[in-house]
């Protein structure tokens, strides 16, 4: 390890000589081409892989790119032709105005090496402008007693090429009146005049009209047209004076919109409109035109945007004042520009890393940062540093560039992603600064081992639970990322009662959901201890374990078991006594049950369900007890019926049913004697009852067959008549067919309906009895409905629940014809 430090170390000053070493000699020299103007894209410029000193392919493979500051990139490097060409079309004027020689200067790194090349590219002029006048047209007033040779100042041309390209010589059209005369400035400007030749005569000819035309040196020449329109006016012999011949004053460049900057001023001895001086602007440059207002009563100079110290330093511009008669004066105006602290710095990212791993060392280069402000003097001086206690520093270079440096190792689990702030802030007055931030990744490696949220589990789970069913679910996590974060889980291998634990449940391996194999039985065992292991994906692969306990919970599985009393077996009756004297509250039997399961789903309760007599016997809820509710009386059956209800108290709750037989006798041979005397009246009475029903019955069927025939008579007998009809085509045609008679009667007719009379045995032979609802009335109603009858429809409900048995024979006169008496034995 300690060699490899050594190594490590020993790389990163290699680098560091390397780079300063090409620092040095980028400033050696300058790679210099040229390229004219407004040429396509992809324009060869020069074979700048041949001018570093690299070969062709060598461009991609050592990351050759151009670094430029603060402005659009106007040149790219193209990787298959190992040249320098044009990023798009390149406009001379307005890159450099009218400058004479337009360099565009930027740099070529070479990223392997961090080597800067300087590149300088000369803009070739072409002449694509054409010379133009600020006015289409102007006009002068002359008064006629104007003395011959004097001159009128014209507008100037401008033309925005430059050299040969530019604005070369001016031509006046042919008049006998005036001729042109061209001034050189000092600085090489041409300044038409137009000279009087000869006198005016207002009344021989009061305009004249003549056109300017300004002609630059390209090949082909192009040109440019004023017009000219000369008013002859009475005479006015005083022109304009202004009050300096030339203005200056200094304003910062932040001064607000609006502000008077200075007041020109000229005076004119006339009178009256000869004496009227107005001011306007003459010879300005369009641009400075737009930024500033000029009073033409007053003389005030005011900007109407802001102005910019970094586009000019000095404002100039040439004021004329004009009387009336159009007699001129000019005076020329100067406005400086203070520099003001109004750019921020710029901050360049040239190469960055954006990922690096957890164990990078200290001093590792992070990236390369240029720092660059427009402003002037201290305005322009630039400091650069980092905020907050990360691990990184920064180390200045030359040419205001800086690189960004590892200080410390780092760990990713503390923080896996750094947003690194740089601050580039200048001195000048307020500090003007600039940041841009710079996201860093740690990468992971494998130095953590998956952890529980808890040392150890615990479960519920319902016994009867489906196969398949999840049970608990497991969660740990691994403070590393991507695969050295990615857990899977498994179950350590054990036993439960000689049977392998993976019998009885399973892991899903990539979420920990533990699932339930097959169904738990809580009366079989009721808890599982296991072991869960959690291990991670990395290399190699870091594991812990937790322990789980999974209890079974108890089910209302189970339903009540009756112990006593028993099904009738051979040699038993099944039949319990109850003397005919027996007091309410007798005992008469007790019913005993019990439940497998426990808790409160093995409480019991018990209940009277039916009974032959409800009021005569009662069941105590908890102890089961079958008791008489009152004396019983000589209108009790012997033989009474009872169901009792045991159900538990678990959700849902279980219940079973058990029937006994009671006999109202003090012994059985006395119940015996009881019945064996009241069959034969029975069944007299209840044989004469079914011979009247029967007969009743089939008298009403015969009836309903007869008119359901006379019905399909009349039906078809109608049906032929409208056939009939149909084809005679006779007035009736149109009737419609529900107005004969019978149609719509038939459906009524054709309901049916079913009753069903329940009559008892003990109605001795005068009455119907309709009993009460009952527990045995709803079972025989229940019964009832489960058969399927196509003649039945709903039933009525009766209100008297007893009539007489000789009301049987009207019966068939309550109901409509057609109905259906259903009569039942009891």
């Amino acid at each position: 390890m300690t060699i490899r430090v050594k190594v490590l170390g020993c790389r990163r000053l290699v680098l560091l000589f390397l780079f300063l070493g090409l620092l040095l000699e980028a400033q050696a020299g300058k790679i210099r081409y040229s390229v004219p103007e407004e040429t396509d894209k992809d324009f060869f410029v020069g074979n700048i892989a041949k001018d570093l000193g690299l070969q062709p392919q060598e461009l991609a493979e050592r990351g050759v790119r151009i670094v430029s500051r603060g402005r659009t990139q106007l040149f790219a490097l193209n990787p298959r032709s190992s040249s320098l060409v044009t990023a798009g079309r390149i406009d001379r004027e307005e890159l450099c105005a009218q400058s004479l020689q337009c360099l565009v200067s930027f740099n070529v790194l070479v990223e392997d090496k961090m080597k800067l090349f300087p590149v300088e590219v000369e803009i070739m002029d072409i002449n694509d402008n054409t010379p133009q006048f600020q006015l289409e047209e102007v006009e002068f007033k002359m008064n006629e007693i104007t003395t011959p040779g004097t001159r009128i100042t014209l507008p100037s041309g401008q033309d925005l090429d430059v050299g040969m390209n530019s604005l070369q010589m001016y031509q006046l059209s042919s008049n006998p009146h005036f001729s042109l005369d061209v001034q050189q400035g000092s600085d090489g400007s041409q300044q038409p005049e137009m000279v009087l030749q000869s006198p005016l005569d207002r009344e021989e000819d009061a305009v004249h009209r003549l056109l300017l035309t300004a002609f630059d040196g390209g090949n082909p020449v192009r040109s440019g047209t004023l017009r000219i329109r000369v008013q002859v006016v009475d005479a006015n012999d005083n022109p304009p004076a202004f009050t300096q011949a030339q203005y200056h004053t200094s304003v910062p460049e932040n001064v607000p919109l609006g502000t008077r900057l200075l007041t020109v001023k000229a005076t004119d001895p006339d009178e009256g409109a000869n004496g009227e001086v107005t001011y306007l602007f003459h010879n300005i440059d369009h641009k400075v035109a737009q930024i500033f207002h000029l009073d033409s009563y007053t003389g005030e100079i005011s900007n109407k945007k802001p102005l910019d110290f970094e586009e000019y330093t000095v404002y100039p511009m040439e004021i004329q004042a004009q009387d009336g008669s159009s007699l001129v004066a000019r005076a020329k105006v100067l406005v400086k520009v203070l520099d003001i602290n109004d750019n921020a710095p710029e901050v360049t990212i040239t190469s960055v890393t954006t990922a690096v791993p957890e164990n990078f060392p200290p001093g590792a280069i992070i990236a390369l940062i240029s720092v660059h402000d427009q402003d002037s003097g201290d305005n322009g001086h630039t400091t650069c540093s980092i905020s907050g206690n990360l691990p990184f520093k920064l180390e200045k270079l030359d040419d205001n560039y800086y690189r960004l440096v590892t200080e410390r190792t780092m760990d990713r689990e503390l923080t896996s992603q750094y947003n690194i702030t740089v601050t580039a802030a200048d001195q000048g007055t307020p500090t003007l600064s600039t940041e841009t931030h710079i996201s860093l990744q740690v990468t992971d490696i494998n130095d953590n081992s998956p952890v529980f949220l808890q040392d150890s589990y615990s479960t519920y789970i319902p016994e009867n639970n489906p196969r398949g069913a999840a049970i608990f679910s497991v969660t740990a996590h691994d403070a590393d990322s991507n695969e050295n974060a990615r857990v899977t889980y498994s179950l350590v291998e054990d036993t439960i009662h000689g049977v392998p634990l993976s019998s009885f449940v399973s892991i899903n391996s990539d979420t920990g959901v533990l699932y339930a194999l097959r169904s738990f039985d809580y009366e079989q065992f009721r808890d599982l201890q296991l072991r869960v292991m959690a291990r991670d994906s990395g290399d190699p692969p870091l594991s812990s374990n937790v322990s789980l306990a999974i209890f079974v919970l108890d089910q209302n599985d189970n339903t009540p078991e009756i112990l006593y009393p028993a099904l009738p077996t051979e040699g038993s009756t099944g039949v319990e006594l109850a003397p005919p004297s027996a007091e309410p509250g007798y005992l008469v039997t007790k019913v005993v049950a019990v439940d497998r399961d426990s808790g409160q789903n093995a409480w019991l309760s018990y209940r009277l369900l039916k009974a032959s007599e409800p009021a005569l016997f009662s069941v105590g809820l908890h102890t089961g007890e079958v008791r008489t509710a009152r004396a019983v009386m000589d209108r009790d059956a012997l033989k009474q019926s009872l169901v009792v209800a045991v159900e538990d108290h678990g959700q849902p709750p279980l219940s079973a049913t058990v029937t006994l037989t009671v006999a109202m006798a003090d012994s059985i041979p006395d119940v015996l004697a009881d019945l064996g005397s009241m069959e034969p009246s029975a069944n007299l009475d209840n044989s004469s009852l079914t011979l009247y029903l029967v007969v009743a019955v089939a008298a009403v069927s015969c009836v309903f067959l007869a008119f359901v025939i006379v019905l399909l008579a009349l039906r078809l007998r109608h049906w032929h008549r409208t056939r009939l009809l149909q084809a005679s085509g006779g007035g009736l045609a149109g009737v419609p067919v529900s107005h004969f008679v019978g149609v719509d009667g038939v459906r009524a007719f054709l309901q049916t309906y079913s009753h069903e009379v329940s009559l008892t045995a003990d109605s001795r032979g005068s009455h119907v009895t309709f009993p009460p609802p009952n527990y045995a009335d709803t079972l025989i109603s229940q019964e009832s409905h489960e058969k399927k009858d196509f003649l039945s429809a709903p039933q009525f409900l009766l209100e008297d629940r007893k009539q007489t048995f000789s009301q049987m024979s009207s019966v068939g006169m309550l109901f409509h014809l057609g109905t259906f008496e259903k009569v039942k034995i009891v």
